[in-house]
């Protein structure tokens, strides 16, 4: 179970629950990231549209995300909403969770390493990191890709950053991004079809170690240029050396070219 810092979700939170029992009047829910306290989701709450059978939209052991309305800490009352939830907010919680999850398996890893237990991990590195990066699994990418420094720099020891290390360059992939386009290429020279192909191969050879670029045809004279990196700046730089190439090459082929970007 993942866990979190506060024994109580904050009025406005999204949070990942369970639903435990179907009732008339609404459903009750554990919450997942808060050891198992219960919540209650009111039949009102449930759906955009009107409600007459509320096992109609939920059932016994379905994960929801819900958005917490209210919270009595001392009588342990939690009272939740589904239906106020959008599809993006959705989305967004359950990657979330996904990832807090991924860090979860990996902290537990790394304790069985050191014989220490899971809430020494936390509080020896996960909380740190989430201090540091915001989240703890974006600690582990940026040691996955950097090392132990990004560890130690959130005031991780050495013992455990050694370990987290090894572990993350082992099972965590770094974050790419990916932006494409699309080339207009003609040529009506003889030689044409081997003028496109020399400015193809052009905005082609602009990759490096970091940065991959792949060329595809969409249909003639229609090709897509997709820039893979690990950061979108660069990405870009990238995009704008390639597409400079091509252009360039085609124009000195007696030829002509244009680029749309692609969202």
């Amino acid at each position: 179970m993942v866990k979190t810092r506060r024994e109580f979700p904050a009025e406005g939170d999204l949070v990942i629950a369970t639903v435990t029992k179907i009732a008339n009047h609404g459903a009750y829910v554990t919450l997942d990231e808060y050891e198992g306290k219960e919540g209650l989701v009111h039949i009102s709450e449930v759906s955009q549209s009107w409600v007459r059978n509320i096992r109609n939209f939920l059932k016994e052991g379905q994960k929801v995300v819900a958005k917490v309305l209210r919270t009595e800490p001392r009588k342990g009352f939690i009272d939740l909403s589904i239906r106020r939830v959008t599809e993006q907010q959705k989305r967004e919680k359950v990657q979330e969770w996904k990832r807090a999850q991924k860090a979860e398996n990996l902290l537990d890893l790394a304790a069985k390493k050191l014989g220490k237990t899971l809430d020494e991990a936390y509080e020896k590195v996960g909380w740190p990191l989430e201090d540091k990066y915001g989240e703890i699994y974006a600690g582990f990418e940026e040691a996955a890709e950097k090392g132990e420094q990004p560890l130690l720099d959130a005031g991780v020891s050495e013992e455990w950053s050694k370990v987290i290390t090894e572990l993350a360059k082992a099972y965590v992939e770094t974050p790419k991004v990916k932006i494409k386009g699309i080339f207009e290429l003609t040529c009506l020279k003889r030689d044409g079809v081997e003028a496109i192909k020399k400015a193809l191969i052009a905005a082609e050879k602009v990759a490096n170690g970091d940065v991959n670029v792949e060329i595809y045809t969409v249909g003639a004279p229609r090709y897509r240029i997709e820039v893979t990196a690990k950061e979108y700046k660069q990405a870009e730089s990238i995009m704008k050396e390639a597409v400079n190439a091509a252009l360039t090459v085609i124009k000195e082929e007696g030829g002509s070219g244009t680029f749309t970007r692609e969202k």
